[in-house]
């Protein structure tokens, strides 16, 4: 596959994965609102956010802030899903992984971090660490000018 096809095919389908995050969450909003009200809104703010990560990684001629608002949304969900059945957050702690919807969301969350992960190596951007190996170029100073 060619670079640009590579690039392609990954914002593909972490568009997908935002959308199928959005979808998800949407679907719960309702329910999780009258249940603990912050938690419905947690849900739905993310769900926007996930809308509008799967428009600009889909509209976008380079889609940086996108990656990066949607991995870091991601690993929010996960976290909180996590937390949510372990320790439980205040006033709030889920018995059960909600399936299918818990067991899909951290699927399609997953994927959307690790589908971030391989376009940071595809697009280079794993080589910001290099640069400081590196030497770099030395540029002559200008002549000093005498008064």
């Amino acid at each position: 596959m060619t670079s640009r096809t590579t690039h392609l095919a990954l914002r593909g389908t972490a568009a997908f994965c935002a959308l199928a995050n959005a979808v998800i969450h949407l679907s719960l909003v309702p329910s999780h609102l009258r249940e603990m009200p912050y938690i419905g809104i947690l849900f739905l703010v993310g769900s926007v956010v996930m809308l509008a990560v799967a428009a600009a990684l889909a509209l976008q001629r380079q889609p940086f802030g996108a990656w990066l608002i949607g991995a870091i949304t991601s690993i929010g969900m996960i976290i909180g899903f996590l937390l949510s059945r372990t320790v439980g957050l205040p006033d709030y702690r889920e018995a059960g992984w909600e399936p299918p919807y818990g067991v899909l969301s951290l699927v399609v969350e997953g994927i959307f971090v690790l589908t971030f992960l391989a376009w940071l190596r595809e697009s280079g951007a794993g080589r910001v660490a290099d640069l400081g190996s590196r030497e770099a170029p030395r540029m002559k100073a200008p002549p000093a000018r005498l008064p």
